[in-house]
């Protein structure tokens, strides 16, 4: 048991790296955002080759088409944002899903939240609320960013949602890769006039990008789903939403970001709310995955 907390935590690790990554790249958010995911879904085709023998129709790739297009902007949103605002808050601010989970499950999976939930969900909106209200008043992150990156975890929740309907797909890895590649390409288009700026001699950010690539964006997104396979699904949701200490800490060491105390303050509100949505929640049996 104990070696699957330190796989969980490794994964949130892995995930607060995200961040990180983008604030050192001086690539185009556009262009960053494209590239991290062709790069995944490069990496990740041999184990689409390797399951498509498994029932796969163009039903399935037809539901594949709105989570991918939610996952390119989430992706879009979260590297704008993350650039717009100092990286613990920024990070906090999109890990923010246990929250608005809940509403989106209601809306497309008819799942009925309780009234524990909304106080939970007030709590955390309130310390969000703090935090935008020390942007705007004194500085030190950034009003814009933290509407970004709330935009961000909106698409995020709405993206776990959508995954949560689809999770009859044969394997969940002929769902996830499809997703990837199509956000891959919605994310080229958009980035398409900004591609001449990117440094193509620069070995820098080549290695950035290929960080991004694989380690916030395979590595993490596995270690969690091997979690939530494992451990409780609210634990995992929780444990998650402590990536902004990781990134409030490499953010003070590489960047000298250094949180006021209101931060401090709106972060212990946020995680408050966070916890009793998630422990709100009823608990349920993990559906089976193929793989």
């Amino acid at each position: 048991m104990f070696f699957r907390y330190v796989l969980l935590f490794l994964g949130v690790y892995a995930c607060s790296t995200s961040g990180i990554f983008i604030r050192l790249s001086m690539t185009d958010p556009f262009v960053l955002t494209a590239f991290r995911l062709v790069l995944a879904s490069a990496l990740l085709a041999p184990v689409f080759l390797a399951q498509r023998r498994k029932y796969f129709t163009r039903a399935h790739l037809r539901r594949t088409h709105l989570p991918a297009l939610v996952l390119a902007f989430h992706l879009i949103t979260w590297t704008l944002g993350a650039r717009m605002t100092v990286v613990a808050q920024a990070t906090l601010i999109v890990n923010l899903v246990p929250i608005a989970l809940p509403f989106f499950l209601l809306w497309i999976a008819r799942e009925h939240i309780n009234r524990t939930e909304v106080v939970g969900t007030a709590l955390a909106i309130a310390g969000l609320a703090t935090l935008s209200v020390k942007d705007a008043l004194a500085g030190g992150g950034s009003l814009a960013g933290d509407a970004m990156c709330f935009l961000s975890m909106l698409l995020f929740a709405l993206y776990l949602a959508l995954g949560r309907r689809n999770r009859d797909f044969p394997s969940i890895w002929l769902y996830v890769i499809p997703v990837y590649s199509q956000a891959a390409l919605v994310c080229l288009l958009v980035a398409l006039p900004r591609i001449r700026t990117f440094a193509v001699t620069s070995p820098r950010e080549w290695a950035l990008m290929a960080a991004l690539g694989i380690v916030p964006t395979i590595c993490g997104h596995s270690l969690l789903n091997a979690a939530m396979r494992q451990i409780r699904g609210q634990i995992v949701s929780l444990c998650n939403v402590s990536q902004f200490v990781f990134a409030a800490v490499m953010g003070y060491l590489l960047f000298g970001e250094v949180p006021r105390a209101l931060f401090y303050v709106a972060a212990a509100i946020v995680v408050t709310g966070v916890t009793i949505v998630v422990f709100a929640s009823r608990p349920e049996p993990e559906p089976e995955v193929a793989t």
